[in-house]
């Protein structure tokens, strides 16, 4: 389709609570004179936003440091939920982007898909734009064509209720990589508006918010994505990153948040 209906998600205003200065402060994981590392909310977009500082991550975070300039280094799509890392000077957002060029980052996921994934399963199809689509942004992995570089690895950790959550590993970083391969390969993460079986979901809660048919449609209220480890080889004293299961997914899976 040659004039997709949504040209940019940050054009999109879907109403989310702001995050207050101290819950901000609660999800802080790491901190030092050159590196900030938080654990975002899974309805908080990263990306500064018009309405206030507390409408986006990265207002939040300028906020609390009292910063006019702040470095994001490793972000995550609107509804996925997990470690996020800012770089407080140029030379700190080099060194970690760097890291990531070079393949020394190392990242993994929480996330429930559909379906019971009885093995393990790597993924590696290239992913390219979606020209079908209405959805601008939207990405679709290619049947007959590999990218070693862009690998996804997911592990079944437990199957419940014709669902699986699983443990993802991904080499490379390409825009919604696990989304996409998760769609490929059958198995749609669970609250999935955009890379599910009908993506005017998607089309619908932007121009509505939260609806009645996606309450049908949908049984969890987001993307069930969760960044949940984060490392890099560095010298910038980064230790290795944790961010446990947050609440909403710890209870679609069944098991007791942590505290």
């Amino acid at each position: 389709m040659s004039n997709p209906i949504i040209p940019d998600p940050r054009a999109v205003q879907v109403d989310a609570p702001e995050i207050a200065e101290s819950e901000f402060i609660e999800s802080i994981l790491f901190e030092n004179d050159r590196v900030l590392a938080v654990d975002k909310p899974g309805w908080l977009v990263c990306h500064p936003s018009k309405k206030g500082p507390g409408s986006s991550l990265v207002g939040a975070a300028k906020r609390y440091l009292n910063l006019e300039k702040l470095h994001l280094v490793s972000r995550l799509d609107r509804e996925t939920s997990g470690i996020v890392v800012f770089a407080k000077d140029r030379g700190a957002a080099r060194t970690i982007q760097m890291g990531v060029e070079a393949r020394k980052v190392t990242k993994s996921y929480f996330a429930v898909l559909h379906g019971e994934l009885a093995e393990s399963q790597v993924i590696e199809n290239r992913i390219v734009p979606d020209k079908t689509s209405e959805v601008r942004v939207k990405m679709r992995a290619l049947p007959t064509e590999r990218d070693p570089k862009i690998r996804t690895h997911f592990h079944p950790l437990r199957t419940f209720n014709g669902q699986t959550l699983c443990k993802v590993v991904t080499d490379g970083g390409r825009k919604h990589q696990i989304r996409v391969h998760a769609q490929h390969m059958g198995h749609p993460l669970v609250g999935e508006k955009l890379y599910g079986s009908d993506e005017t979901l998607y089309l619908e809660f932007c121009r509505e918010g939260w609806t009645e048919r996606l309450t049908h449609a949908l049984s969890f209220h987001r993307q069930a994505l969760h960044c949940g480890d984060w490392s890099m080889e560095n010298n910038l004293e980064l230790p290795a990153l944790v961010a446990s299961l947050p609440s909403d997914m710890a209870q679609l899976v069944g098991e007791k948040p942590s505290s």
